[in-house]
């Protein structure tokens, strides 16, 4: 057994590729590994601007010999049987055993397969990897391009490194044959470096100023850029991703503060973190205040001899142009009043059916107002949810936010509060996109609530009317995450209104659902809930879903849920449907001398003939608890709802021990069908229990 080191090295690798080549290297190793027959277990893999590189650790020198037999058809089967089995084995008739097999002759595909060096395999197995590898994107160089067959790479493939041991894997890629050789930094080493195998390498580019370990390289940043601007009396606003990104970036990441002018911080912070963060790659700094202070943390790729000090004033002057930028942004912007630039929201089209955002704006204001004049977002004044919602959108045709899109929505706030618009206004301006993601904060402000709930409903009703509905993976207007913008709006802040109906309903209970699947909640239960039908009050649906999912983990809900659905089995193996109907405008004595309803009515009060214990030990338990469930069912109080029916469990479990549902007198079993279906529609004042798994 012995380590088997891979390094791919190239120019620059982007960043934001690094992780994903790693997985696939591994990916493609494991797999070419295993079609060849080579057991593989712990690999390493690393990643650097420059190289991407593997370790493989306890391999085999040698694959085991193979002796395969595959059974095929008896020789008196149909030509084409034959011929199908040798196009599957790759052999011909002459090289098929006959065999014996239960007194029929059968052909026999047996194939040995010597062992092999595993070093003939890695070096096949290297240019399949190197051709196969799915950059996202990549690229063709020098002469061979010309060739639709040239090698392909992320960037200019310059070099491979394979050894097995201490012995070279002798193969060639594109006109790049393997070799011990490597190189190290770009500035701090010069020469060739040769490697010995998987047990020198890590150490010897470091020797070379290259940590080869990317997440060795993340943890120097990270923790090297706190200690900068601690040591400046700051604090690091903290960005995994810029850790991530600036690793990638580096070989020898050596992180250096940097200050800018204070001026710039007239400019809201956001725009000056992403202007550092997206433009430069920099980390910013707060003060002992938790306000933007006027510092930057930029990552070196050298150990720089003046200690970093040109480094720092180069990169001061790069985002000293950008933040001046940022600021004329920000200064133009706020020269125009937001209801001129919501004015030019006419010029955009939202979708080529349903108008121009101004007029997606419209309805959104009309629907904000409503929402705060109905109640259903209590405290709430309809005048600012209308003029919050008006000016909602005004920001996408500001400067600041065409150069940073991601700014919509917090540009207008700001812009609203420097205007000297009420500050609910300016809030709801800034936050009515929320709640963008699952961890996002929900806003509960009464203005906010109404923008951000209007402009998701409206965002849904609208696209459902036009039939452009969410399928499969597809979603190109974000629906689903609208819904579930919606669906924690609504819970989050109480809100007591019918969301929908129809399909957009439906839609809008399978979002629930994948919500709700994450708070430990099961699906089946909201399915039966809303098969009653006429549910279309989140808050109350999930507080009967909730106060069910507690029950039915109960003895009494896992024992009357068996009862209910033997009842509910009983009912529909005899086709029974004499239940009384109830709409409400019937005469309770219309057919009460009609021989055929005597049972049923008998079922729901006396019994024609002397019942047997536990039969009307149902009859009375269902005549109790059926009001008392209804009613707490009416009063939302669906807790006593399921203490009323824990009250049938003990009941239904004595009735079907001690009384035949299929008597032999009609009467009788007519009567008890009656009962259980009796029995069933209590159930059903609380959920639909048929819908409940288990």
């Amino acid at each position: 057994m012995t380590d088997f080191l891979l390094e791919l090295r190239s120019e620059e690798i982007p960043a934001r590729m690094q992780a994903g080549a790693r997985a696939d290297l591994e990916k493609l190793f494991r797999k070419e590994m295993e079609a060849a027959g080579v057991a593989v277990g712990d690999v390493t893999v690393w990643s650097t601007p420059r190289r991407l590189a593997l370790i493989a650790h306890g391999l085999p020198l040698a694959t085991e010999a193979v002796h395969e037999e595959t059974k095929g058809p008896a020789t008196s089967a149909p030509e084409q049987a034959l011929e199908g089995f040798l196009r599957k084995t790759g052999l011909t008739k002459e090289q098929l055993e006959v065999r014996d097999l239960k007194g029929k002759d059968t052909y026999f595909a047996v194939v040995e397969k010597p062992g092999r060096a595993v070093k003939d395999v890695l070096a096949e197995a290297i240019p399949a990897i190197v051709r196969a590898f799915p950059w996202p994107k990549s690229q063709r160089w020098g002469a061979a391009s010309l060739s639709t067959e040239s090698l392909r790479w992320v960037r200019p493939l310059s070099g491979i490194v394979a050894v097995l041991g201490e012995d070279l894997v002798a193969c060639e890629v594109g006109g790049i044959a393997s070799g011990y050789v490597t190189k190290g930094h770009r500035f701090h080493a010069s020469g060739e470096i040769t490697i010995g195998g998987a047990h020198d390498y890590a150490d010897k580019l470091r020797l070379a100023h290259v940590l080869v370990n990317h997440e060795e390289r993340q943890d120097i940043v990270r923790t090297k850029a706190r200690e900068a601007a601690s040591a400046a009396g700051l604090v690091l606003v903290e960005d995994e991703g810029l850790v991530v990104e600036n690793a990638g970036l580096t070989e020898w990441p050596v992180p250096l503060l940097g200050r800018f002018e204070e001026d710039f911080l007239e400019v809201p912070p956001e725009t000056i973190q992403l202007t550092a963060r997206v433009n430069q790659k920099y980390f910013v700094c707060e003060d002992a205040s938790g306000s933007l202070a006027n510092a930057f943390v930029c990552t070196a790729n050298i150990v720089a001899t003046d200690g970093g000090t040109a480094i720092v004033d180069g990169n001061r002057k790069v985002l000293a142009a950008r933040l001046s930028d940022a600021r004329f942004f920000w200064q133009q912007d706020r020269k125009t009043a937001l209801s001129v630039h919501a004015e030019k929201l006419a010029r955009i089209t939202f979708h080529e059916k349903l108008g121009t955002v101004a007029d997606k704006v419209e309805r959104v204001a009309k629907l904000a107002e409503w929402l705060a004049s109905e109640g259903v977002v209590p405290n709430c004044d309809p005048a600012l949810a209308r003029q919050a919602a008006e000016l909602s959108k005004a920001d996408l045709v500001t400067e600041m936010v065409g150069e940073f899109p991601e700014l919509q929505g917090l540009m207008g706030g700001y812009y609203a509060r420097a205007e000297g618009l009420p500050d609910a206004v300016a809030d709801a301006i800034r936050d009515h996109y929320k709640p963008v993601g699952q961890g996002d904060e929900v806003p509960t402000a009464p203005v906010t609530v109404a923008v951000a709930l209007a402009d998701k409903l409206d965002t849904l009703r609208s696209f459902f009317a036009i039939d452009e509905k969410p399928t499969g993976s597809k979603d190109p207007f974000a629906l689903r995450r609208a819904a579930l913008g919606i669906i924690r709006l609504i819970t989050d802040n109480t809100l007591r209104f019918g969301v929908a109906e129809g399909d957009l309903l439906d839609f809008f209970v399978d979002r629930l659902k994948v919500q709700q699947k994450e708070a430990g909640i099961r699906h089946d239960l909201i399915d039966a809930v809303i098969a009653l039908g006429g549910e279309d009050d989140l808050v109350r649906l999930l507080a009967r879903v909730h106060a069910l999912q507690a029950f039915v983990q109960t003895d009494d809900g896992v024992n009357l849920l068996a009862g209910y659905k033997r009842a509910a089995n009983i009912l529909k193996k005899e086709d029974f449907s004499g239940a009384i109907a109830r709409t409400g405008d019937e005469d309770p004595l219309e057919n009460v001398d009609d021989p055929d309803m005597k049972d049923v009515y008998a079922a729901r009060g006396s019994l024609p003939y002397a019942a047997e214990p536990a039969e009307q030990a149902l009859l009375d338990a269902v005549a109790a608890a059926e009001p008392q469930a209804a009613k707490a069912v009416e009063g939302e109080d669906f807790a006593a709802a399921m203490t009323a029916l824990a009250t049938l469990r003990a009941p239904i479990d004595a009735f079907f021990e001690g009384v035949t549902v299929n008597d032999a007198d009609p009467v009788k079993r007519r009567s008890r069908l009656a009962l259980l279906d009796r029995f069933r529609s209590a159930v059903h004042n609380v959920a639909d229990f048929s819908k409940i798994e288990g």
